[in-house]
Formats: structure tokens, C-alpha cells, sequence
């Protein structure tokens, strides 16, 4: 059996909104939730591989938010997703990224952002790039404006460092930084896993809810055969 992740938003409902409603939305719109759909579904077959998992959730995210970043005004995947955000949560009308922030996942949160594991600069410091003052330092400071986003409720910029932490993850497993499966980080892929699980059903919802604003060009467009 499927799992369905203790949420009344998963594959299955918003695959049947997708297909009331994707007649009346621009191709593109429709192109990026499908193919997130299609990620979002095999993440949830995976009952026993939370490394697998992670790794399918973060490819529907990108499905969502990655546009064609060629030429001199290319941004950096974080800069994209960043912006990306702060439209998503804009459409919010119903508050549910809030209530996943603040409801949810507050604990959580906390948790990842105490992990160093899941902080660029303390794998730049292993690299010798940084020292063990610098990096420490840089965390402190880090956790320090964190706190201060979480003690003001400002969602999206808690948003935006947590998906920061959990894209670090990303690079390490994607990158092949880690043995699938292995004993070292299972922590912050537990902790990102379940937090991925949960907001990309909200992020698909919300782009649903405005297929009319400009989510950016796909990047690889559907390409008829010759």
C-alpha cells in the first residue's frame, strides 16, 4: 500500500485536481506540476529508503521551481528557489506554509538548524577553505538569525534558511557525498525527509491555486520528436 504521509494532500488528490483543472492553465504551469506529480508519487512508494526519498522529493521542488537560467542574468539554484518562494508563499491565501512552519514543525526545525552537518561552512572548513574559528563563528552568527526570523514569525525568511540547510543534504547525496543507506547521516536525512514530505504536497497546492502568475520559463521544454 501507498504510503500517505499522515496528510490529507498527496499524490492522489492533487493528481485528480491536475486533471480537472489543467485545460484552463498555461502549458507551463501544467508541464512543472506534472512532472513534480510524477516525483511526488515515487516518493511515496518508498516505504524503506529515506535516502531514495529525499532525493525524489527534492527532484518534484525543482520540477517546481527551476526555470532556464542561461546567459549573463543566470542566478545561482538557491537564488531561483529564493525568489521562487517568495511568490509561493505570497499565493498563500490559506495560510498552510505558515501552519507547517509554526504548527508542525517548529521542533523540527530547531533541530536541523542546531545540526552542523546540514551547514555549508562546516564542510568548507573540512575542505580547509575555512578554520575551525571561522566556520563556529559562522554558525553561531547563523543560528543567532535564525532565531530572530523564528522569534518574529517571519515565515519566509525561516523558509528560506531551512530549505538552505536541506539543500546542502541535497549536494551531498546528489553529488555522491554520502553512502545510501549509511549509518552517519541519518539525523538530517530523517529531519529533511520528513519535512520534504510535507511541504512539497503544500507547494504543488498553492501553484494550483495561481497557475495565472509567471512561475519562469521551464527549463526543458517538451520537445516533440522529429
Amino acid at each position: 500500500m501507498r504510503r500517505r504521509w499522515g496528510s490529507s494532500l498527496d499524490h492522489a488528490r492533487l493528481k485528480a485536481r491536475h486533471r480537472r483543472e489543467r485545460d484552463g492553465w498555461p502549458q507551463p504551469v501544467s508541464l512543472r506540476v506534472h512532472r513534480a506529480l510524477s516525483w511526488l508519487y515515487r516518493a511515496e512508494t518508498l516505504e524503506d529508503d529515506p535516502d531514495g526519498r529525499f532525493i525524489f522529493l527534492w527532484i518534484a521542488f525543482n520540477a517546481v521551481y527551476a526555470t532556464e537560467m542561461g546567459g549573463p542574468e543566470r542566478l545561482s539554484e538557491q537564488g531561483v528557489f529564493r525568489r521562487f518562494l517568495q511568490r509561493l508563499i505570497a499565493h498563500d491565501t490559506a495560510g498552510r506554509i505558515d501552519a507547517l512552519i509554526w504548527s508542525e514543525f517548529p521542533g523540527c526545525i530547531r533541530v536541523l538548524l542546531d545540526n552542523r552537518f546540514v551547514f555549508h561552512d562546516f564542510w568548507e572548513a573540512q575542505h580547509g577553505r575555512l578554520s575551525e574559528d571561522e566556520w563556529k563563528t559562522r554558525f553561531r552568527k547563523a543560528k543567532t538569525a535564525a532565531g530572530r526570523a523564528l522569534a518574529a514569525r517571519r515565515t519566509g525568511v525561516v523558509l528560506g534558511i531551512v530549505l538552505s540547510r536541506i539543500y546542502t543534504l541535497r549536494n551531498q547525496l546528489v553529488h555522491g557525498g554520502a553512502t545510501w543507506n549509511g549509518n552517519l547521516n541519518r539525523d538530517q536525512v530523517r529531519d529533511c525527509t520528513r519535512f520534504m514530505a510535507r511541504f512539497m504536497p503544500i507547494v504543488l497546492d498553492v501553484l494550483m491555486d495561481a497557475p495565472g502568475e509567471d512561475w519562469g520559463t521551464v527549463g526543458f521544454p517538451v520537445v516533440p520528436d522529429a
